[in-house]
């Protein structure tokens, strides 16, 4: 599986110059508002220091790592909810996405903001209200449909009306929809909406250079924090003017520059990790002479759903699977070592996968 994240933020918030640094995109960037009008989407590596160091132990011909997809759509100001803007217009083009990037901003600077002054509360509530109006109307129309289809008692159950009232009520009062309790019955037909205020949500705070090794020890990122502990959320602090000028220098630069502010990461990493967290997902490798690989699972995911991951062959196959931590053969030095050491077991169909686990599927065809 492939993470997909929907980038969302006020005009001039730093999301398109975060989304250019991220993924070298070409995104249009300037100091007035709606200069994204297309929706831009790229695809990059998920940045992991463990499958660069398997891929230096078995030196294999393909390094294949895990991948997440950025959207950046255009920026969404008050009332967009009403058309005011361009944003709320291609909101459809990121409820396909997996989680949801709320880039507030956090920095100074000359840029000027649409609302007139720096306040992230004030943002977050208006990014907050905007998606949840959206959402409304998405299920408002929804209502009207299944209501209408409710005189075939077959089409629809009185439970799923309930459980659509329960979320309009909720999103009228600007509440997001995944705080509203629903029942198994209610939930059923909701998953097909892609409702985005339903999607795990990472607040991300666009920070001056200077403010990022503090991450949210103080100054706005810190409300921003705070917001995102209320909610539930996975929070990131990034510069975006950094991210930018690290993506114009080679690695080692990149690296001794980061290292020099105090910080051990570049904005990547550090987001794709939020955005694994927020989603419950943890990385599994398969690593040989021949291939070197990251895959994706959910968390609490078996050993024949990681089988799954990779082929339907390998878990409809599914014999056993040996595994052994990515830490214990990166010590032993390879699959000999790691077997000496006794760090290898055999596991059958319901062990539960853990982050970092390396795994080698026995299956029959």
């Amino acid at each position: 599986m492939s993470l997909a994240v929907g980038i969302v933020g006020l005009p001039n918030s730093g999301k398109s110059t975060l989304f250019n640094a991220l993924t070298g995109g070409r995104a249009l960037v300037g100091d007035y508002p709606f200069t994204t009008i297309d929706p831009n989407t790229g695809v990059v590596p998920v940045p992991d220091e463990r499958l660069r160091r398997l891929a230096e132990l078995f030196h294999p011909p393909r390094v294949i790592p895990a991948t997440v997809t950025f959207s950046d759509i255009a920026g969404l100001v008050r009332g967009a909810s009403r058309n005011e803007g361009l944003g709320n217009q291609f909101l459809g083009h990121i409820r396909s996405t997996d989680a949801i990037a709320l880039v507030i901003r956090a920095f100074t600077g000359q840029v000027a903001h649409v609302e007139g002054s720096v306040d992230p509360v004030r943002d977050m509530d208006i990014l907050e209200l905007e998606l949840a109006l959206a959402d409304l109307q998405t299920v408002e129309r929804r209502l009207d449909r299944v209501e209408e289809r409710a005189r075939r008692p077959r089409d629809v159950t009185p439970a799923q009306i309930q459980g659509l009232h329960r979320l309009r009520e909720a999103l009228d009062a600007g509440r997001p929809a995944r705080g509203v309790p629903l029942g198994d019955e209610e939930r059923v037909g909701l998953s097909q909406l892609q409702l985005l205020t339903a999607k795990p949500g990472v607040y991300v705070a666009n920070v001056d250079e200077d403010a990022l090794s503090s991450g949210a020890t103080g100054g706005p990122a810190a409300q921003i924090a705070q917001r995102a502990a209320q909610v539930g959320a996975s929070f990131v602090t990034v510069s975006a003017k950094l991210e930018a000028e690290l993506a114009e220098l080679d690695i080692e630069e990149a690296a001794a520059y980061l290292q020099s502010l105090g910080v051990g990461e570049a904005g990547l990493g550090r987001l794709s990790r939020a955005a694994y967290a927020a989603l419950g997902l943890l990385t599994f490798f398969t690593a040989g002479e021949k291939e070197v690989r990251a895959w994706t699972l959910p968390q609490g995911g078996t050993a024949v759903d990681a089988a799954g991951v990779i082929h339907t062959d390998f878990a409809r196959g599914f014999i056993r699977a040996e595994v052994c931590d990515v830490g214990d053969l990166l010590a032993a030095g390879g699959y000999a070592g790691v077997r000496e050491r006794g760090r290898r077991r055999l596991e059958g169909r319901d062990y539960v996968v853990r982050d970092g686990d390396v795994v080698h599927f026995l299956f029959n065809v």
